[in-house]
C-alpha cells in the first residue's frame, strides 16, 4: 500500500490489474478527453510504464481500490509530465464509469497531493487536461488547485493547467 484515504487504498499497479484497468482505459466515455481509447496492448504498456516509474522515480499512477470490498476502480497518482515544455509533477486520475460522481477521484487525488507534499517533498503539484474536461478541472479545484493557464497542444487542441504550491496546501490543510 502506498497511501490510504477514508474509503480508498492506493497501491502499485500489477499486471493482475489488467482486466479492471482495461474496463476504465478502453471505455470511450471515460477517455473522451484523451487522444485515444486504449486497446489491450496499450493497457499492458500503461501498467508496464508505471511499474518502470516506480523503479526510476519512486512513484507513478497507482491502483485505486475500494476499502469496503477490494474492488480496483481506476488509477490515480503522480507522474512527471511535459507541461508546456517543462517536466512537472502531475496528479492524474481515471475512474471507472460505474464509480464516478461519488467523490473517489477527488479523494484519491487529495491523497496523492498529501503524498506529493509530505513524502516526495514537491514544492508544487499540477494537474493538466484537455480544455473540455470539466470533470477533471472540478477535481483539481475541489482539491485547492488554481487555474494557472492554458497552451496550444497538438493532442488536446488546448491544454489547461491547474496548480497548488506546498504553502497553499498547508494553509488549506
Amino acid at each position: 500500500m502506498i497511501l490510504e484515504t477514508d474509503r480508498l487504498i492506493l497501491r502499485k499497479l500489477t499486471y493482475d490489474d489488467f482486466s479492471d484497468l482495461y474496463d476504465v482505459l478502453a471505455d470511450s466515455d471515460i477517455m473522451q478527453h484523451y487522444p485515444y481509447t486504449f486497446d489491450e496492448n496499450r493497457v499492458r504498456n500503461w501498467i508496464g510504464r508505471n511499474i518502470e516509474r516506480y523503479r526510476t522515480d519512486g512513484f507513478g499512477l497507482w491502483a485505486v481500490v475500494l476499502k469496503e470490498n477490494g474492488k480496483m476502480i481506476g488509477d490515480c497518482g503522480i507522474t512527471m509530465q511535459n507541461i508546456n515544455g517543462e517536466m512537472l509533477p502531475e496528479i492524474g486520475y481515471h475512474i471507472n464509469k460505474a464509480y464516478q460522481k461519488k467523490g473517489y477521484a477527488s479523494e484519491a487525488a487529495a491523497g496523492c497531493m498529501r503524498y506529493g507534499f509530505e513524502e516526495l517533498n514537491f514544492g508544487s503539484l499540477y494537474s493538466y487536461m484537455k480544455y473540455t474536461n470539466e470533470a477533471s478541472a472540478r477535481v483539481a479545484v475541489k482539491n485547492g488547485m488554481s487555474f494557472i493557464g492554458e497552451y496550444p497542444d497538438p493532442d488536446n487542441t488546448v491544454t489547461r493547467v491547474y496548480s497548488i504550491t506546498r504553502d497553499e496546501w498547508l494553509r488549506k490543510n
